[in-house]
């Protein structure tokens, strides 16, 4: 069976970091996904799917991304039940095991854009940093009309 979903969205608000009584964090967060079209008024659709990240990562994305952050998740998705007032509430989390920092901080502190994270407490990334723009010291500037544009 697969169980795999990828995302790219925006963090709604801050991470809301938690640790529990065993003394691992979790990270709950809503992440702003638009949708690819606009409803009848033309305007931009969105989803806000509910996801959760354990331990290291958890950690790290709570310390490094705010409200409006641009980030890709990977991850599955979860579903659960809990019981409120005799009422029987359903839920589904994407629980995110790696996601990559899709622009650079606005602090310009080590972080480059498009690093990725990976849960089990290990980090992947190239080993150097790169500025937010790859082509800002590529030299001369290169015209392209629109039609050079495949599609």
């Amino acid at each position: 069976m697969i169980n795999n979903v990828v995302l790219v969205g925006r963090i709604t608000k801050e991470l809301d970091l938690r640790y529990t009584p065993a003394g691992k964090a979790v990270a709950r967060f809503n992440l702003a996904v638009n949708r690819d079209f606009k409803d009848a008024n033309g305007e931009q659709q969105a989803d806000f799917p509910n996801c959760q990240v354990w331990g290291k990562t958890a950690e790290v994305m709570a310390d490094n991304l705010r409200k409006g952050s641009l980030i890709s998740v990977a991850g599955r998705i979860q579903t659960g039940s809990y019981e409120k007032d005799g009422q029987r509430i359903y839920t589904t989390d994407v629980v995110v095991e790696k996601f990559h920092f899709l622009e650079a901080k606005n602090d310009n502190s080590n972080h480059s854009s498009g690093q990725q994270h990976q849960g089990n407490n290990q980090q992947n990334s190239s080993g150097y940093h790169q500025s937010a723009d790859p082509f800002d010291s590529a030299g001369e500037s290169i015209n392209i009309s629109d039609d050079d544009i495949p599609f």
